[in-house]
């Protein structure tokens, strides 16, 4: 019985095009503008282009490539000509780039101009990498596509047929590609851009996570294609004032960002009525403090509906609602996705009872590839293990707890640090925090909070200690509280807590 056919890049382009939107526009930004007729045409051409240069149906293409129109094209004409798109971080340098072209077995490389440095040098390091792309000025991208012949069809794909990669950022060891089918695509839309977000043809998206990330591919490619909105891209690095700028310019309906970019906002100074615009905001990546959903709230006047998904799943499957969030939750369950809870033992938790969170859905991944042993262990049969701690509230909602390696075991009682700094956010001294775990020489642990102030404001290690005993029991109490200038992070933005850990160990080490 032959699969019914399906193209995760026609989905989103040709479809537009058939429905009459083609002269509607599909991207824009500083970097270029392209309706939905000159996106379909320009995909169609560069698939043409990689089958003449020898690109197989199933073969990697890897993409080096900032947020412009042309990464756009990129992915989805990799898609249209069945090879897989395999789109990763900017933030690596060569020899780590190096080794994800050799662990993705790619011949092809695709680099805007500000990485091809940088592309080149990987490349040198892979034996099998044989062809470099580039974009801009003077770049091989435009050569591809041959002017006066026509563009061949889509290449005969089927839900389940491999279209993307997404590597992991490795906050928990080294990064691993997630391979996810075409199908995926159309899930997550009709799951939560169409069910949760709400997202029209008239709505303009702009986000802050960039297109290698799950939750960026989501918002400003995925979900405004398929349904006939407009994606606002930048390529340049994101800052708060840079983003402030381009909402005031390109006047978003619709802004994605995560916890920790809500907050540097929160500390840029802005006006009241720069998110005018802007129907609806939108955080994932870590769990949203309800201390900067408030204060955003307050000061923007945009509701921010917080969501957990993960690369593994491709984009959100728990997740707020417009018009009802819960701050300091996860909101539900998006249709389409089940979730449980369950025990060290794998038996089901009772509502306010910590638990693993379980997922199962269509969007999740088929694996990662080549790690056999890690997709056991992740994947089991239809489910998901996310890694995350969770309570279910008796109303519905789930509450992030943190990492399930994260947890604290203080004086014999777990301790969830994501608790303990929504506490010490609604501190007026607090601007950043990360709550770990640090064994004294007896062997036992105990919360350390690690704190940068805010702009302008100075901590005071005892002042915080009271303010976490004054408003949780006693044994979440921060035990020691350290100052810092910055917290590390991930090329996500994610705090990475085994390195603020270390540092936090260090600095007590010499006391």
């Amino acid at each position: 019985m032959t699969a019914e056919s399906f193209n995760a890049s026609v989905y989103l382009t040709e479809r537009q095009v058939a429905a009459g939107r083609g002269g509607h526009v599909a991207v824009t930004g500083p970097a270029g503008t392209l309706t939905y007729a000159e996106l379909t045409a320009q995909v169609a051409g560069l698939a043409t282009g990689l089958r003449r240069l020898g690109v197989r149906p199933e073969e990697r293409v890897l993409l080096v490539m900032s947020d412009r129109p042309e990464t756009v094209v990129t992915i989805l004409a990799v898609m249209r000509m069945g090879a897989v798109a395999v789109p990763v971080s900017t933030m690596y340098h060569a020899a780590e780039l190096g080794e994800l072209i050799r662990d993705a077995r790619a011949r092809v490389v695709v680099a805007t101009p500000e990485y091809e440095p940088v592309a080149r040098a990987a490349l040198a390091t892979a034996p099998e990498a044989e062809t470099l792309i580039t974009t801009g000025p003077g770049g091989s991208w435009a050569e591809l596509p041959a002017s006066g012949r026509p563009a061949g069809p889509a290449y005969d794909t089927w839900c389940d047929s491999p279209a993307l990669w997404l590597y992991t950022s490795g906050t928990t060891g080294a990064p691993k590609a997630a391979m996810h089918r075409h199908g995926a695509i159309r899930d997550v839309y009709e799951t939560y851009g169409r069910q949760v977000l709400g997202i029209r043809a008239d709505d303009r998206c702009l986000s802050v996570a960039r297109l290698f990330f799950a939750y960026g591919i989501g918002n400003s490619m995925f979900f405004p294609l398929a349904a006939g909105a407009t994606a606002i891209l930048d390529p340049a690095r994101p800052t708060p004032a840079g983003v402030l700028e381009r909402v005031r310019a390109e006047r978003p309906t619709l802004f994605f960002a995560g916890p920790t970019f809500y907050s540097a906002l929160l500390a840029t100074p802005g006006d009241a009525g720069a998110f005018d615009s802007v129907r609806l905001g939108v955080s994932a990546g870590e769990a949203l403090p309800a201390e900067i959903h408030r204060r955003f709230l307050a000061r923007y006047g945009v509701e921010i509906i917080d969501g957990l998904g993960s690369t593994e799943a491709l984009h959100i499957f728990i997740s707020n609602r417009p018009g009802q969030v819960r701050p300091g939750t996860s909101g539900t369950v998006v249709p389409g996705y089940e979730v449980r809870l369950l025990d060290e033992h794998g038996a089901p938790v009772a509502d306010g009872e910590p638990g693993h969170l379980y997922v199962r859905g269509d969007s999740i991944a088929t694996g990662y590839w080549c790690r056999t042993a890690t997709t056991r262990q992740v994947f089991q049969g239809e489910w998901l293990r996310t890694g995350d701690t969770y309570v279910r509230e008796p109303d519905g909602a789930y509450r992030c707890l943190g990492r399930s390696n994260d947890m604290i075991k203080a004086a014999g009682i777990w301790v969830a640090p994501m608790e303990v700094e929504a506490r010490l956010l609604q501190h007026e001294a607090v601007g950043e925090c990360a709550v770990v775990a640090y064994v004294d020489g007896e062997g036992l642990e105990k919360p350390v909070a690690c704190v940068v102030p805010a702009p302008g404001r100075t901590v005071d290690a005892a002042e915080l200690v009271a303010f976490c005993r004054d408003g949780l029991a006693s044994f979440k109490r921060p035990r020691e509280v350290l100052v810092m200038e910055e917290l590390p992070k991930t090329a996500t933005g994610k705090i990475q807590r085994g390195v603020v850990r270390r540092l936090a160990a260090d600095l007590l080490g010499k006391r």
